[in-house]
């Protein structure tokens, strides 16, 4: 007879009869009982059945999953298919419900939580102790204990007071009295009768408890409509001035349902908006190209060195706003692009005595880049990141503010929320903007334990995050999901948008279809996605210019993006005035000198315009030029501790006259020399607020060329997300994982032949004699046959192996071995002992 046929008697023996295939699905579901791979599956189901694994795969679990394990757990203890069935559709029996039952118990089943047969399903016994009805803490299906349990330490006197007030013959004993309860309360034709019965005022009094809390509190002296239910055990005491409504009761009040709504579909992603394909992709381009160029500006404004690190790590309050300045935008979004490009790698601090923020090497390979891959590689790490830059300005459980760049920021569910409410955007036909609380009323349907018991509901917070900066990021545009953004999630082609128009007025259509399961990418797969987004992005982002329109006011437009040599030139010469879509630059005195500080020549200067104007130079601008060259330098400021030195007295005295250098304390040296006690930057400052434009000059009196020196950090990874627990495991871990742990549980469960050196008994290694040890391989090698060996390795670990042994030479054997599916050498003198292994009885 086959042994599929018996039920299995524990979680180790269901397990023991799945496939490989089911053993897989398990694991991947379920990755922390791989780590390590256990021994045998009977330590597999220990460690499924631990408090911490359990915990772990309820919160893993949907709502209607859940549903159905908080059902066992109030159920008998095995309970049957149609009791679990009764309890989740009710007498009614909910056709929604009874549909949707076996896959939610396939669920639980395939997790290891369920196990047995249709007629003796059980929940594993750590899930039971979490989810079932205690005083400490009430299930969440508001049911209580049952009759046998509340009266567990009552009087036999009161229980048989309490039977022939119900109108049941007394009985001999408490047990049949508490029998001949349950049985009353559970048959609905004779607990219908006994409620019928019922004062108007205690039917009262169990409609306010059958949902639960079931719990009330009485007086000593109870009042009549409570005096009634007491009597008959429709409520029972369970601490002084406590009753409670016992399981069964509310169970017939309630139609035999455990849950009082039962939520077997998930809620649906309603839609908010609807635009055509073209519009959302070239809306995301848009903000794209928005984001490139505020992480290049942040990383710009950083060229030289950024904000000092706090003692604590991250950025203070002040450099944040500042930075939120800098870029034009609020604090939590400054916050958002300067963590993003700490994810990506692009900055983080120089680790000097005093420490600041500045650009990494990888910044300035990420600028050599073209745009749709430099767009990736920032989309990228958003979507793995665990930093949550929502989380900057609230506090942490130690009462300190959490600051941006600082420590924990770090929440490991994020990158799980952000790829799930991309993968729901995908399950959208093409074009079509989610509302965001039907998003949320999903991804709490799909992780109620995740999101409602925890930190404030973080999910929902995640998720609103996501959506944000998702447009923010140019993953969606105008809230629906990008073609680049469809490529870098990996989803397949979208669904076609509905034909007809919507109106203003129009109700936009519910979409009750199931998004598509999109599993998070490996490494490579990723890489992949990433370079296809690339693609399909760079075509919709607006090519650099090599021009812009110099304007009689001092002025120059840039239509567009520049290049980046004539931006870089520009940013020198000319003022920022204005950002959009055309940046607006300004030529100013200082503007120019700043390029003439920085080597550039007056012809230098006419040259670059008049090649990068698409409009004459106007002579106002060549003018500027002209005049700020013509002075620039005639003053010469070196270190006395400062001097200022110049061929024209004339103009020293103009200096010397002016009200506004008292505060430099000039004095006169020789007729062409002035010094003062400040240091050259400051004489050099003073004097072009006076508006002059002197140049520095080094010891040996050549003028000293001013470039921004560009602060590098030494090369720097980008920082590593916080796993939510371990890894999934790929394929080929899965596959030896098993093999592994099916080869152990051969080893321990084969049947040995009994010796008199080795009786038969669980657990124990085999122990014969070195000489019959030596003859029993022999003889092994010349048959073929699999023999149970006890082994010590060389750090003095014992372990039991089956093994076919291929030949025996020079103190070793050489044998296939089951347990590791190899073939392995051992020392003779290691085993401790063998054993035949007994015939295979079928």
């Amino acid at each position: 007879m086959s042994h599929q046929a018996t039920p299995p008697r524990s979680l180790a023996e269901a397990l023991r009869a799945r496939d490989d295939a089911s053993l897989a699905a398990l694991l991947r579901a379920r990755p922390d009982l791989i780590t390590p791979v256990p021994t045998d599956l009977t330590q597999l189901a220990t460690r499924a059945g631990t408090r911490a694994s359990v915990v772990r795969a309820l919160e893993r679990l949907d709502r209607f999953a859940l549903q159905t394990a908080e059902a066992l757990a109030v159920a008998a203890d095995p309970a049957s298919y149609e009791e679990l069935l009764g309890l989740m559709a009710g007498d009614e029996a909910d056709p929604a419900v009874t549909a949707a039952l076996p896959r939610a118990l396939g669920t639980l089943r395939m997790q290891a939580l369920v196990w047995g047969a249709d007629d003796r399903l059980r929940l594993v016994r750590t899930a039971r102790e979490l989810l079932a009805p205690a005083p400490q803490h009430p299930s969440p299906t508001g049911l209580g204990p049952t009759v046998q349990e509340a009266t567990a330490g009552m009087s036999p006197g009161r229980i048989q007071e309490i039977v022939t007030a119900a109108g049941l013959p007394s009985t001999h004993d408490a047990v049949s009295a508490v029998t001949s309860l349950t049985a009353l309360f559970t048959n609905r034709r004779r607990m219908g009768a006994l409620l019928g019965g019922a004062p108007e005022e205690s039917r009262e009094v169990l409609a306010r408890l059958v949902w639960g809390p079931p719990y009330g509190q009485v007086t000593a002296d109870p009042a009549a409509r409570l005096r009634w239910l007491l009597d008959r055990g429709l409520l029972l005491p369970t601490a002084p001035g406590t009753v409670v409504l016992p399981r069964e009761v509310a169970l017939h009040l309630r139609g035999g349902r455990a849950h009082r709504v039962a939520e077997p579909l998930p809620p649906t992603v309603e839609a908010a908006a609807t635009h055509r394909p073209q519009v959302v992709d070239e809306t995301a381009a848009g903000q794209a190209y928005t984001a490139l160029a505020t992480v290049e500006e942040l990383l710009k404004d950083w060229h030289e060195g950024g904000p000092a690190v706090m003692r604590a790590g991250g950025l203070s309050v002040r450099d944040l706003k500042r930075t939120a300045v800098a870029l034009d935008v609020s604090e939590p979004i400054a916050a958002f692009w300067v963590e993003l490009a700490y994810a990506a790698g692009l900055l983080a601090s120089d680790g000097e005595a005093d420490e600041r923020y500045a650009a990494t090497p990888a910044h300035d390979e990420w600028l050599e880049q073209p745009a749709g891959l430099r767009w990736a590689l920032l989309a990228q790490a958003w979507l793995t990141a665990t930093r949550t830059s929502g989380l900057v300005g609230g506090r942490d459980a130690k009462e300190r503010t959490l600051s941006a760049l600082g420590p924990g920021l770090d929440r490991s569910a994020a990158p799980e929320v952000r790829h799930r409410v991309l993968t729901l955007l995908a399950g959208l036909p093409e074009g079509t903007s989610p509302s965001a609380e039907s998003v949320l009323a999903r991804l709490s349907w799909e992780r109620p334990l995740r999101g409602a018991q925890r930190d404030d509901d973080l999910r929902a917070r995640l998720a609103r995050w996501s959506l944000s900066e998702a447009e923010l990021l140019g993953v969606t545009g105008r809230g629906a999901l990008s073609t680049q953004g469809r490529a870098l999630l990996g989803a397949p082609a979208p669904k076609a948008a509905a034909e007809e128009p919507v109106g203003p007025g129009d109700k936009l259509p519910v979409h009750h279809h199931t998004p598509p399961v999109v599993e998070p990418l490996s490494p490579a797969e990723q890489a992949t996605a990433s370079a296809a987004a690339a693609r399909l992005l760079a075509p919709l982002l607006p090519e650099p210019l090599d021009h812009v329109l110099l304007q009689a006011d001092l002025t120059a437009v840039a239509p567009g993006p520049l290049q980046r040599p004539l931006a870089d030139m520009l940013g020198v010469l000319a003022d920022v005035e204005s950002k959009g879509g055309a940046t607006v630059y300004r030529f100013t005195p200082g503007s120019v000198r700043r390029a003439l500080d920085a080597g550039r020549t007056a012809s230098d200067l006419h040259a670059f315009l008049a090649e990068h104007s698409r409009t004459p130079v106007p002579q106002p601008l060549t003018y500027l030029i002209d005049d700020v060259a013509r002075r620039h330098g005639h003053l010469r400021v070196g270190a006395a501790c400062a001097y200022v030195r110049c061929d024209d007295d004339a103009l020293l005295n103009e200096i010397m006259a002016d009200k506004r250098a008292a505060g430099l304390s000039l004095r006169r040296l020789a007729p062409t020399v002035l010094a003062t006690q400040a240091d050259p930057a400051a004489l050099l400052d003073g004097l072009r607020a006076m508006g002059f434009a002197p140049a520095a000059e080094s010891a040996e009196g050549d003028v000293l060329i001013a470039r921004a020196h560009a602060h590098r950090t030494p090369p720097r990874t980008a920082p590593e997300p916080v796993p939510d627990g371990p890894p999934v495991p790929d394929a080929t871990l899965l596959s030896a994982a098993i093999r592994a742990i099916r080869a152990g549980d051969l080893a321990s469960t084969t049947p040995r032949k009994p010796t008199a050196a080795t009786p038969v008994t669980g657990g124990e290694l085999p122990r014969t004699s070195p000489a019959e040890t030596l003859a029993t391989m022999q003889a092994a090698v010349l048959t073929g046959e699999t023999l149970w060996i006890g082994y010590v390795n060389a750090e003095g670990a014992a372990s039991q192996r089956v093994i076919a042994p291929i030949r025996v030479e020079g103190g070793f054997v050489t044998a296939y071995d089951h347990t590791a599916d190899e073939v392995r050498t051992y020392p003779l003198h290691r085993v401790t002992g063998v054993a035949e292994l007994a015939e295979d009885t079928g």
